[in-house]
């Protein structure tokens, strides 16, 4: 690598803070600017001094990389060649209409389409957000939805990747959108029955917690919009929306332990929304509408979750009846409600399956899928009055495909299968699904995916992903970007650590709060598990996590310095213990039930005990790269920037740390559709020149 550019050294201006008697100094805490700080017309001295270090530290990056920009070409055109540019969404029935979103050659963003009554008819274009987009850093949809009568499209959009949405009107008979729109929103809305009221989310200023449900009416000023719903307390995330049956207009109040939710007939939307049951301390639950009744996915008394069902007129949880009960070995996750029969999603021995319950007759099926490592999910089915389930199925060899599946007659229709451009043939890969046994006992599932051709007996590189929290389960699944990797040798793996749910909520519960350690205990027994198997070794072993999962990378490396030859640590949440004492921090008060609010005592030792930024040491540290936007709503950009700060003042070795800021965007990377493989393009050629592949 070019060694000639000195890596930046940042100003150090020692802040103190004091906790429980113990005190900490940030040499690094005057990085942090306010939203407002951060805009054009309001940029000062502080703004400036922030930014140019970040320059300094893009600057470095992108010098100490430069020998690899042509290598990163040819990634990045390898890995969006392969996406079909004229694509096309399985097309989905809805009201009347078929709706679907297509792609066009040359062009980043997806267009929304459909057809009335036929497949056959003409096409109408809803939304283009090509023409949104364009002249346009960055650009998202939040979310789209039209109205009962299919005149209206409610749509909204960001421009700043804060996730602050702006919500449009859009007649689609005319083709014109009011001027009237509403600012500061979640991004979706839930439509009345009357085709003119609509319910939707505003956000906090500060915190950007949803907190507040408002009702709007088509063509008025959002300011007389009237407020329905205002949720108090701050470890809640809030919104509504609208039951399949189309009957209720539903809020939403959901915390890491706690739900509850508010109806109100749809077809009153001037109503008064009623609680649905009592909000209870540590019940988690879910609810679909059928006909007459509910059905609820609950946590009462049930680990994994039961499927329960109550009357509509009736539905506070003491008139609740039992309809599966609840199995310590399957994890209810999912249901979909058809009118003669139920859909149930469940993850059993960590694999996500699907059963069918035939309402009729009470015949309860699973579908067989014919390889032994996969994932399955309830795709898009808006129509309640049909015997066909859509659903879609991927592995780490088969690209995403989506199925219609007649519940009565059991024929299996494949609509579509995600096309590799250039080829591919599944034939000439592998998956495995491994188990490794933790330092406590317990297993954790590692899949794997390689070329077979270049599979070797002796170890070779190999890159380890995990995620880890929030009880979100990385199931196994297809990736075309990943054959990049494996083209050139590599092992792709996944371990399925704690902090997920793959064995079900004892999983969660097993790696978060004050068992937090677990996750990035399992991530280092896999490391190690790995190596011991032969299937690599410490100067081959790449490892990637984004979000809660740099968290996990930050941890290891500290833990386990010496077991990685390279890191990716994405938008990584790794100043834990300051951003959870600070309820001012976006989403932070939020966040109190899955790592503990270090206001107490216990939580605050045991935090500060992995926190990657707090535990930094002088030590020798695997080749590192850390990403961000400096617009992140998730992971605040200061973050990553302090502790590239901070590891440089403790860096030892002869191993390299680059930072790459993206100053155009926020937790998910550039938008668009190719735009964004150009960061995946640097970590790809990041790790492959570690490993000595140049091309």
């Amino acid at each position: 690598m070019n060694n000639s550019v000195n890596p930046p050294i940042a100003e150090k201006q020692p802040y103190e803070m004091i906790k429980h008697n113990d005190v900490r100094v940030d040499d690094y805490y005057w990085m942090r600017l306010t939203d407002d700080q951060k805009t054009a017309e309001n940029y000062d001295e502080k703004t400036q001094k922030v930014v140019d270090y970040i320059d300094n530290e893009n600057t470095y990056t992108q010098k100490n990389l430069d020998h690899t920009n042509k290598f990163q070409d040819k990634l990045f055109e390898e890995i969006v060649g392969r996406i079909k540019k004229d694509d096309e969404s399985v097309p989905y029935f809805s009201n009347g209409y078929f709706y679907y979103t297509k792609y066009e050659p040359g062009k980043e963003y997806a267009i929304n389409c459909r057809k009335k009554g036929t497949l056959d008819s003409d096409e109408e274009i809803i939304l283009d957000q090509n023409i949104l987009a364009d002249g346009k850093d960055y650009f998202a949809v939040g979310g789209w939805s039209v109205s009962p009568n299919n005149e209206w499209l409610a749509y909204s959009t960001d421009y700043v990747s804060r996730r602050i949405y702006k919500v449009h009107f859009k007649n689609l008979l005319t083709g014109e959108t009011i001027q009237n729109a509403i600012s500061n929103s979640s991004g979706s809305v839930a439509w009345a029955n009357d085709n003119r009221t609509v319910f939707y989310t505003s956000k906090n200023d500060v915190t950007l917690l949803s907190e507040k449900i408002w009702r709007h009416k088509l063509g008025s000023d959002s300011k007389s919009d009237e407020m329905v719903y205002h949720e108090k307390d701050d470890t809640f995330y809030n919104g509504v929306y609208r039951s399949k049956s189309g009957d209720y207009i539903i809020i939403y109040n959901q915390s890491t332990l706690v739900s509850d939710f508010h109806i109100l007939n749809a077809n009153k939307p001037d109503g008064y929304f009623m609680n649905f049951s009592p909000r209870e301390k540590e019940h988690e639950y879910s609810i679909d509408h059928y006909q007459d009744k509910f059905f609820i996915i609950s946590n009462w008394d049930a680990k994994n979750n039961r499927l329960m069902e109550t009357s509509e007129t009736k539905t506070s949880k003491k008139n609740w009846k039992e309809v599966i009960p609840h199995r310590d070995d399957v994890h209810l996750l999912d249901m979909e409600i058809f009118k003669d029969h139920l859909v149930i999603n469940e993850r059993k021995d960590g694999l996500r399956g699907l059963r069918i319950i035939h309402q009729k007759t009470g015949k309860d099926e699973y579908l067989d899928f014919g390889e032994s490592t996969y994932t399955s999910r309830i795709s898009t089915n808006r129509e309640f009055n049909t015997n066909v389930l859509r659903y879609s199925y991927s592995s780490m060899i088969t690209p995403s495909s989506t199925y219609d599946y007649n519940m009565d007659s059991g024929q299996l229709t494949l609509m579509k299968q995600q096309e590799v451009v250039g080829g591919y043939d599944q034939n000439n890969y592998d998956s495995e699904r491994l188990y490794a046994i933790a330092r406590d006992g317990e297993k954790v599932p590692i899949s794997i995916v390689y070329k077979k051709d270049l599979k070797k007996v002796e170890s070779q590189n190999l890159l380890l992903y995990a995620y880890g929290s929030y009880g979100s389960t990385i199931d196994p699944y297809f990736s075309s970007v990943r054959l990049s990797l494996l083209e050139r040798g590599f092992v792709y793996a996944i371990a399925h650590v704690r902090g997920g749910q793959i064995y079900g909520r004892k999983s969660y519960d097993d790696g978060k709060m004050l068992n937090k350690k677990n996750t990035f205990y399992d991530f280092i027994d896999a490391g190690k598990y790995l190596i011991n198997e032969g299937y690599t070794d410490k100067d081959q072993l790449f490892i990637e996590g984004g979000s809660a999962g740099g968290l996990l990378i930050g941890a290891v490396v500290n833990m386990e310095p010496g077991l990685w030859k390279g890191a990716i640590c994405a938008v990584p949440f790794v100043d834990v213990v300051t951003t959870m004492l600070d309820a001012t921090i976006p989403l932070t008060s939020g966040e109190w039930d899955e790592w503990g609010n270090p206001q107490e005592k216990e939580y605050y030792d045991y935090m500060l005990s992995y926190s990657p930024y707090d535990q930094i040491k002088n030590k020798a540290y695997p080749n590192m790269l850390v990403t961000s936007g400096f617009f992140d709503s998730q992971v605040q950009y200061w973050e990553p920037l302090k502790y590239v700060a901070k590891l440089r003042d403790n860096w030892a070795g002869e191993n390299k740390l680059y930072l790459h800021m993206n100053m155009d965007a926020g937790h998910g990377g550039k938008s668009g559709r190719f735009r964004r493989y150009r960061e995946v393009a640097l970590e790809y050629a990041f790790v492959l020149d570690l490993a000595g592949i140049k091309q």
